[in-house]
Parts: C-alpha cells; sequence; structure tokens
C-alpha cells in the first residue's frame, strides 16, 4: 500500500476542532485540554466546546478548568466564544452529570 493511502487527509471537523483549540489558547493565554463537543449548524456555522486549564495547582485534581464555546464561520474562522462554566478537575464528573450530560 502507497503511503498516500496510509495518510488520510483529515475531516472537515477534525480541522475545525484543532482550529477551535489553537486560536482560543492564544486568544486566551490557557492551555486547551480537550475538545469536547463539534456541532455544525445549518447555516454552516460550527459550534465547539473546548476545555482549557484555567489555574494549574498541585495536586492536579485541584486544577481549575473552563468549557469555552467556541463558535467558527463556515470558513473556519472564529465568531466569537464564551465560557460556559469553571470547575476543579476534580468535580468534572459531577458537573456534568448536574448538566445532564
Amino acid at each position: 500500500m502507497a503511503d498516500d493511502d496510509r495518510k488520510r487527509k483529515s475531516s472537515p471537523g477534525a480541522q475545525i476542532a484543532k482550529r477551535a483549540r489553537e486560536e482560543l489558547a492564544a486568544m486566551t493565554g490557557l492551555d486547551a485540554e480537550a475538545v469536547t463537543s463539534l456541532e455544525q449548524a445549518e447555516d454552516g456555522t460550527w459550534q465547539v466546546t473546548v476545555e482549557m486549564l484555567e489555574l494549574s495547582r498541585i495536586p492536579e485534581t485541584d486544577d481549575m478548568l473552563g468549557s469555552y464555546e467556541v463558535e467558527l464561520d463556515e470558513d473556519g474562522e472564529i465568531i466569537g466564544y464564551r465560557r460556559l462554566r469553571r470547575y476543579s478537575r476534580s468535580q468534572a464528573d459531577q458537573a456534568q452529570a448536574a448538566q445532564g450530560r
């Protein structure tokens, strides 16, 4: 099998998620931990949720994280973002359960 066959181009969604993660980190100065949701609306815009490390503590379970919603246009340009919630790493599962996720 040729190298070109082994390497797959990343999907548009993967490219959008990567861009949202990188640009939000650059805009806020925070470290992106993970992309936790990705959705494309009927109008072509994208909603991406990115978990950001807001405050590093020892032990790590006391780190403060923020869940950010990033909106991008159909070309992958950031339209806006907002923090949805802030929580300690040890509370992550409880915060999601409380929101019905």
